[in-house]
């Protein structure tokens, strides 16, 4: 039997004059999960967050929090807190003074505050002897430790964050992405997390909520957003990838209409086959695309001719001009790099299990 979620969304809309920001969303997060809500600027997420969190008042819809209706409930008066980007530390405080402030409001004993201070600093693995430090004089990866440790000071139930890692040097924020995840799994609380990092959502979360123009267009696993997509956008969204036009065929089950794909078997009894005259969108990534030397074979063949390859680090990108002028994605590992130059005749191929069939007019509006 599935328990009931700690927060429950429905129907939330939110109006601004004649604009609707939220259209009407519905959404279940579970008990100790960890949800990441990503998409575009605009598309409505830090709106959602502010109702969530009871900063702002939603138009039209339920918020509920174990079943209680809270979405008129004043922000200071849920069992929840907010990280933000800007952190809000108080500069004038200690870290420790700083931790304690959640505590003083609610009128804790001196020596209980700094118990729970003490504690806090060393589940965030900050030295104890900061707890007399100056904000002032800590380092961009304290401070947000130190912002982490006064969200949970006063043991919230659900913990919101908002971009609160992108303001950090890349290196900086690779290593908080795993210390943040790791600090889920140590508390065990419920991390709501807004970001327009698709890296830090693939990173941390349990589950991944794409929004865009004020809808949700799909919630799941990251490994399922990233190879099962539901609609052009979201497949575009979460990364590079290759996408073709397709039209359900008689004889393959399935055909390119902007590309020339030559089709090894059918497509239909490879999980991809397409009605006639039915047309879809064929999705694969670039990791899965290969170069095909003669005589080797796939279910999907494409030629072109090399146009460039990038160094990415551990990964080579290349760039193949096809007969539409297009460019297709490859990646490859760099022990894998391919041999050819910029000018070279190569033929690319992909098989049906990297393969993904989006049916047109798939918006995964949920």
């Amino acid at each position: 039997m599935t328990p009931d979620p700690i927060l429950r969304l429905d129907g939330i809309v939110k109006r601004f004059g004649n604009f609707t920001a939220l259209h009407g969303i519905d959404l279940d997060i579970t008990e100790g999960e960890f949800l990441t809500i990503v998409g575009p600027s605009g598309s409505g997420k830090s709106t959602l967050i502010r109702l969530l969190v009871g900063m702002d008042e939603v138009t039209s819809g339920s918020i509920r929090l174990r079943g209680q209706e809270v979405q008129d409930t004043p922000a200071n008066q849920r069992p929840t807190c907010m990280v933000f980007q800007s952190l809000a530390l108080f500069p004038h405080m200690s870290v420790g003074q700083n931790i304690e402030f959640p505590l003083k409001i609610q009128g804790v004993t001196v020596s209980e505050r700094k118990a729970r201070a003490l504690e806090l600093l060393e589940m965030l693995r900050l030295p104890v002897s900061y707890y007399d430090k100056r904000i002032t004089q800590c380092s961009g990866g304290e401070k947000q430790r130190v912002a982490l440790a006064r969200a949970l000071a006063f043991d919230p139930e659900i913990l919101f964050f908002d971009e609160p890692l992108s303001a950090l040097d890349y290196r900086l924020r690779k290593t908080l992405e795993k210390e943040l995840k790791d600090l889920h799994n140590r508390t065990g609380k419920t991390f709501v997390y807004i970001t327009h990092s698709l890296e830090e959502a693939m990173v941390m979360s349990d589950r991944i909520a794409i929004m865009n123009e004020g809808r949700f267009v799909q919630i799941a696993v990251a490994d399922e957003i990233y190879g099962a997509p539901v609609s052009r956008f979201v497949a575009e969204f979460m990364g590079e990838v290759n996408l073709f036009e397709v039209r359900g065929a008689q004889t393959t089950g399935l055909m390119a209409q902007d590309l020339q794909i030559h089709v090894n078997g059918n497509a239909a009894d490879m999980g991809l086959g397409l009605d006639p005259g039915q047309v879809g969108t064929l999705m694969v990534r670039p990791e899965y695309v290969r170069f095909l030397p003669p005589g080797e074979t796939a279910d999907f063949i494409i030629s072109g001719v090399m146009h460039a390859d990038y160094a990415l680090g551990s990964r080579i990108q290349y760039e193949v001009k096809v007969a539409d002028g297009r460019l297709l994605t490859v990646e490859k590992l760099r022990e894998d790099r391919f041999t050819g130059a910029p000018g070279d005749k190569v033929m690319l191929g992909f098989d049906a299990e990297s393969a993904h069939l989006i049916h047109e007019g798939a918006d995964g509006k949920i």
